[in-house]
C-alpha cells in the first residue's frame, strides 16, 4: 500500500466519523465568508473583496484611457486579475481594465528587451515571447496577473539573484489624471521611473513596457522532501547553489518540501500534471481527522509521507516556474531582511503550530534587492514568507497572529496581501516613501486615483 493510500484507508476506517468537524475546533470563531453575500459587480479572485462600480470600462487605446483618467468618475481604480487581497480595487467610481492594451509589440534580442502592452497576461506574455526564442528572467509561481497589476504589487518569483519583476523594466509609459502621457525610464524622467515601478496603480495608468528579458532557456526542477529542521539549516545553502531554490513547510507533520530549479542544456521532457492540488488535498483531509489531536496528526503525517519521493522535470522556464491554482484562498506575505529569514520562518510556523485548524504549506522563497521606491526589496535582499487560509475559512489570524512575527523581523508586507500596517509604519518601513508621494501628488493632485483604502495608506 502506498503512504498516500494508507492515508486515505485511514479515513476510510472511520477514525474521520468519530472526530467533530476541525472548523468547530478553530483557536478563533469563523467569520462569514464574503462570497456568502455575493454582491452584483466586481469580486476579486478569493470572494474577499468586492464592489459595484458607477461603470466599468476598457479603453482600447491610450487617447481613451487619458480621457476617462480625466473625466470618469472618480475615484478610478485599475482593475486586473483580482488576485489581490488587500482593497486595492474596490471603488464605487470607475474601474479601468487594460486588457485590449495588451500584446507583444517589439523585441530585440541583441539588446536584451521586449515591449508588451501593459494589460498583457503574464502567461500570454510567456507564450508572445517564447514564440520569438525569448523569456523573461523570472516569473511568480502563478502568472494570470496582468503586467501592469504585477508591477504595481511588486509580484516577484524566487532566486537568491533575482529580483522582482519591476526592477526587470527598462521603459514604461505612465498616463495619468492630469492627462498628460509620460515616457520614463532611469535616464528619463527617472524620478517618476522609481515611483511608477510599484505604485499601487495610485499615479494614473501604465500603458507600455520594456522590460529586460533573455533567450529562452530549459530548467530542471526537482522536489523533495525533508524533516523540518534540516530544511531550515540547509535553505540558505541552498538559495545559493541553486538558480532558484524555494520551500513549503507543512505545518504540523514536520516535514518540508524543497524545490530548485537549475539551467540546462537538455531538451524539454513529458511530464505529468504537477500533483500539487492532490497534496492540499490530503493535507485537508489530515486537518480534518486529526486536528483535534495534533500528536497523533503529526503521527500519522509522517507514516504517510514517503521522505524518499521526489519529482523532477525538464521543460522551458515559463512552463515551471508559474503553476495553476485551483483551490482559493486568502493570504498574507511580508518579505524580511534575507539576514533575518529563517528565524522569522521558524517563528512563523511555531505561531501557526498553535492553531489546529491550518493545514496550508508556508511558502518560503529568496528575492534580491532593487531601488524602486515602493519596492518591498528596496535596498535589501530579501526573504519572502507568505501563509494562507482556504477561501471559505476563517483568515483573521494570518494578520492578527502571523503580522506580530513579521513586524519584529523588519518585514514589509507584500502591496497584495493581507496586512494591518499603517500609513506610519509604512513611512518608517521605506526611505523613500515621501518621494513617492511627493510624485504621486504631482501627477494626480486630485487624488482621482485614490479610493478609501489608498488614502489611510497614504494620507494619514
Amino acid at each position: 500500500m502506498s503512504r498516500r493510500a494508507l492515508l486515505r484507508g485511514i479515513g476510510a476506517a472511520g477514525v474521520a466519523a468519530a472526530l467533530r468537524p476541525v472548523s468547530a475546533l478553530a483557536a478563533a470563531p469563523a467569520a462569514a465568508p464574503a462570497s456568502a453575500t455575493p454582491k452584483p459587480g466586481w469580486r476579486n479572485w478569493s470572494g474577499l473583496q468586492s464592489c459595484q462600480p458607477a461603470a466599468w470600462q476598457v479603453p482600447a487605446s491610450e487617447d481613451e484611457t487619458l480621457a476617462l483618467l480625466r473625466n470618469a468618475a472618480a475615484p478610478l481604480r485599475n482593475v486586473g486579475a483580482g488576485h489581490s487581497f488587500t482593497q486595492l480595487v474596490p471603488t464605487e467610481g470607475t474601474l479601468l481594465s487594460l486588457d485590449r492594451l495588451a500584446g507583444l509589440r517589439a523585441h530585440d534580442a541583441t539588446a536584451g528587451t521586449a515591449t508588451l502592452g501593459a494589460g498583457t497576461r503574464l502567461a500570454a506574455a510567456s507564450r508572445a515571447l517564447d514564440a520569438v526564442g525569448l523569456a523573461m528572467r523570472n516569473l511568480p509561481d502563478i502568472d494570470v496577473q496582468t503586467l501592469a497589476g504585477a508591477l504595481a504589487t511588486a509580484t516577484h518569483g524566487t532566486g537568491a539573484r533575482l529580483p522582482a519583476l519591476h526592477a526587470d523594466v527598462q521603459q514604461l509609459t505612465l498616463l495619468t489624471p492630469r492627462g498628460e502621457r509620460i515616457v520614463c525610464s532611469r535616464s528619463q524622467q527617472p524620478e517618476v521611473f522609481a515611483a511608477a515601478q510599484v505604485s499601487l496603480g495610485s499615479l494614473g495608468a501604465i500603458s507600455e513596457v520594456t522590460l529586460k528579458v533573455r533567450p529562452r532557456h530549459v530548467l530542471h526542477r526537482r522536489v523533495w522532501l525533508m524533516p523540518t529542521e534540516e530544511l531550515l539549516q540547509a535553505a540558505p545553502g541552498l538559495a545559493a547553489r541553486h538558480h532558484q531554490f524555494e520551500c513549503y513547510l507543512l505545518p504540523h507533520t514536520g516535514y518540508g518540501a524543497a524545490i530548485t530549479h537549475d539551467e540546462v542544456t537538455e531538451a524539454p521532457r513529458p511530464r505529468p500534471p504537477a500533483p500539487d492540488e492532490d497534496v492540499l488535498r490530503d493535507l485537508k483531509r489530515l486537518r480534518d481527522w486529526f486536528g483535534r489531536w495534533p500528536s497523533m496528526r503529526r503521527w500519522v503525517a509522517q507514516q504517510a509521507i514517503d521522505p524518499t519521493m521526489t519529482e523532477e522535470a525538464t521543460d522551458w522556464s515559463w512552463k515551471l516556474l508559474s503553476t495553476q491554482r485551483p483551490t482559493r484562498f486568502n493570504e498574507s506575505e511580508c518579505h524580511v531582511p534575507r539576514e533575518q529569514g529563517i528565524a522569522c520562518l521558524r517563528e512563523v510556523l511555531a505561531t501557526l503550530e498553535k492553531r489546529n485548524d491550518v493545514f496550508f504549506p508556508i511558502e518560503f522563497r529568496f528575492i534580491a534587492g532593487d531601488d524602486a521606491w515602493l519596492s518591498p526589496f528596496h535596498g535589501r535582499d530579501s526573504c519572502s514568507i507568505a501563509v494562507h487560509a482556504a477561501h471559505d475559512e476563517p483568515w483573521e489570524y494570518l494578520v492578527k497572529d502571523v503580522g506580530p512575527v513579521y513586524r519584529r523581523h523588519a518585514g514589509r508586507p507584500h502591496w497584495g496581501k493581507l496586512h494591518d500596517r499603517t500609513a506610519a509604519e509604512l513611512r518608517a518601513l521605506y526611505p523613500r516613501w515621501n518621494d513617492f508621494q511627493q510624485v504621486r501628488r504631482e501627477l494626480d493632485p486630485a487624488g482621482r486615483m485614490l479610493n478609501p483604502y489608498l488614502r489611510r495608506l497614504f494620507e494619514a
